[in-house]
C-alpha cells in the first residue's frame, strides 16, 4: 500500500470512528486502535498515541455543538474532570509498569458488566426530581435540556457524586493505559451512578474526553509515540465524523442511544478479552 492510499483509507475509517464516537461519547479510539494494530499492523504504542489525538479531535468537533444545544452539563463535566485528569496522568506513567494482558482482561470484565447493567436499565423509571447529594447541591450540578426527539424540556437531578468521582479516576487511567477513550467508563458512571439522562451523559462525556486525553497526550508526545503521518489523517477524519454525529444525537431517542452504546460496549469487551487471552 502506498503512503497516499494509507492516508486516504485511514481518514475514511476515522470519519466512521468519529460519527460513532460522538454518538455514544466514547471517542474515536474505539475503532482507531483495532484498525491500526490489526489492519495496518502499526505498533500498539503508536496506535494509542494516534488514538489519543483522535479523542481530542472528537471532543473538539462534538463538544461545541452539544454545549450550544445545552445538552452538555458543564458544571458536572468540569467537576468530574478533576478526578479523570488525575487518573489520566497516573495511567500514562503506569503504561510501562502493568502487564498489558492483565489490563485487557480487567477492562473487558468492567465493560462487560457495564453493558449488562445499562441494558437492564433500558426501561428505567423517570429521572430524579429531588437530590439529597450534598456535593451535587452545593456545586449546583443539576440541569435541564431540550430534547428534539421528545419535543420537550427535560429536567434532572444529580446524585452519587462520590462513586462518580471514583469511577472517573479509573476512567482516566484506562484512557491513558489503553488509548480507547475514557468515555467507555464515563458514560456508565454518569448514567448508572449519577442518574444523568443518557443524552446528557453522552454529550458531557464528549466534552470531558478531550481534556482527559490532552492530559496524557503530552507524556506520549515526549516519548515520541505520536507519529504525525498516522495521527494527522486520524484527527482530520475523526473531527469531520464527530461533527456529523453531533447533528444526529439530538434527533434520536435516548433508548436508541443506550442500545447503540450497549452494543459498542459488548463488542469492545469481547475484543479486550481476545487481546488479553490470545
Amino acid at each position: 500500500m502506498s503512503p497516499l492510499d494509507f492516508v486516504v483509507l485511514l481518514a475514511l475509517i476515522s470519519i466512521v470512528a468519529g460519527v460513532l464516537g460522538s454518538l455514544v461519547g466514547l471517542g474515536g479510539g474505539v475503532i482507531v486502535v483495532p484498525v491500526l494494530t490489526l489492519l495496518f499492523h502499526v505498533d500498539i504504542r503508536l496506535a494509542i498515541g494516534a488514538s489519543i489525538i483522535s479523542v481530542i479531535a472528537t471532543s473538539s468537533g462534538a463538544a461545541a455543538a452539544y454545549v450550544r444545544e445545552r445538552m452538555t452539563n458543564l458544571r458536572a463535566g468540569m467537576f468530574l474532570e478533576i478526578a479523570t485528569t488525575t487518573g489520566a496522568v497516573t495511567g500514562a506513567y503506569l503504561t510501562t509498569v502493568l502487564p498489558a494482558r492483565f489490563l485487557f482482561i480487567l477492562f473487558g470484565v468492567v465493560l462487560g458488566y457495564s453493558a449488562i447493567a445499562m441494558y437492564r436499565k433500558r426501561k428505567a423509571a423517570a429521572l430524579l426530581s429531588v437530590s439529597n447529594d450534598r456535593i451535587a447541591n452545593y456545586f449546583k450540578l443539576h440541569g435541564s435540556y431540550y430534547d428534539d426527539a421528545e419535543k420537550k424540556e427535560i429536567s434532572y437531578k444529580v446524585v452519587g457524586t462520590k462513586p462518580g468521582l471514583a469511577l472517573m479516576f479509573v476512567a482516566g487511567m484506562v484512557s491513558a493505559l489503553l488509548g480507547i477513550g475514557s468515555g467507555a467508563l464515563k458514560v456508565p458512571a454518569m448514567d448508572l451512578a449519577m442518574h444523568l439522562p443518557m443524552k446528557v451523559s453522552t454529550a458531557t462525556s464528549n466534552f470531558m474526553i478531550g481534556v482527559t486525553a490532552a492530559a496524557s497526550a503530552g507524556v506520549y508526545f515526549a516519548r515520541g509515540q505520536i507519529d504525525p503521518i498516522i495521527a494527522a489523517p486520524v484527527a482530520a477524519g475523526v473531527l469531520g465524523g464527530s461533527m456529523m454525529g453531533a447533528k444526529v444525537l439530538g434527533r434520536i431517542h435516548s433508548n436508541k442511544v443506550r442500545l447503540l452504546f450497549v452494543i459498542v460496549l459488548a463488542v469492545i469487551a469481547i475484543e479486550m478479552f481476545q487481546r488479553g487471552l490470545l
